[in-house]
């Protein structure tokens, strides 16, 4: 989660918008702003869809690094 909740920090410091201003143009709380920059586990996905959006992006599948046991 500290991968997302970064790249969102950083997209919006990047495009000078303040939490509540990318919660007024994402259409989500500010609440919801704040617990996704600060790495919250448990998100609401089609809020965190519309979060990115304004950036260009969306949350999708991404491969995990699996350590098996010899």
């Amino acid at each position: 989660m500290k991968n997302l909740s970064q790249f969102v920090k950083n997209k919006r410091k990047s495009l000078g918008l303040t939490q509540e201003d990318l919660s007024f143009k994402a259409g989500v709380g500010l609440r919801f702003v704040r617990d996704l920059e600060q790495g919250k586990k448990s998100l609401m996905v089609d809020k965190v869809n519309q979060v990115l959006s304004l950036f260009g992006y969306e949350l999708g599948p991404v491969p995990t690094e699996r350590h098996e046991e010899s």
